[in-house]
């Protein structure tokens, strides 16, 4: 059982809002929407970032299959290239509400801004995959699906560890950008050493 809390608003079809991969220095990044049943309440169920990757990779089945809706949108590299990291999260976060099956009444969005969604209501919850089921649903489904992705990527570039580090900056990653010079897939415009 999660002690996180089941609804901020008490609306029924109130869908939690988080993204991944924000400050990598390669790969898109990726967003969830995840509206949930009032009585789903996984054990383990918690803020991404909390969990293993074990744990995170044996609920994204239970969430996929349980949930009442979920999506996942992105923005690639060029986009964040083009708008900036924050434009292409909110970018990211508005395709994943639209590819919902089930429309929204409520936007429960983690963090502290959020570029409305014309025609839904939202509220900002700093550290709301923490706090609130379905934010914490959309942390491990965007964190898994990116780390995913990320995984893919790395098959055709091993000397960057994509595997290990998802794209996030750590000193191996960028010992080998130093090495072998940035990648199609690293972000442009980001300090990459």
């Amino acid at each position: 059982m999660s002690l996180l809390l089941p609804s901020y608003t008490g609306q029924l079809l109130e869908a939690g809002l988080d993204e991944a991969g924000r400050g990598c220095l390669a790969g898109p990044v990726f967003a969830a929407a995840v509206i949930l049943p009032p009585n789903f309440n996984p054990r383990f169920l918690n803020d991404s970032k909390q969990l293993t990757a074990k744990r995170r990779e044996a609920l994204r089945p239970i969430i996929c299959a349980e949930a009442t809706a979920w999506a996942v949108g992105t923005a690639s590299v060029e986009e964040i290239g083009r708008i900036n990291i924050a434009q292409a999260s909110y970018l990211a976060m508005h395709r994943a509400v639209a590819a919902l099956a089930v429309v929204p009444t409520h936007l429960l969005v983690d963090g502290n801004r959020f570029q409305p969604l014309v025609g839904f209501a939202h509220s900002c919850i700093i550290g709301g995959d923490g706090l609130y089921r379905s934010i914490a649903a959309a942390s491990i489904l965007a964190k898994t699906f990116r780390d995913e992705h990320m995984q893919a990527l790395a098959a055709d570039y091993p000397a960057y560890g994509w595997a290990q580090n998802a794209g996030y900056p750590t000193i191996s990653h960028r010992a080998a950008i130093r090495e072998h010079g940035p990648t199609p897939h690293h972000r442009p415009g980001f300090r990459l050493l």
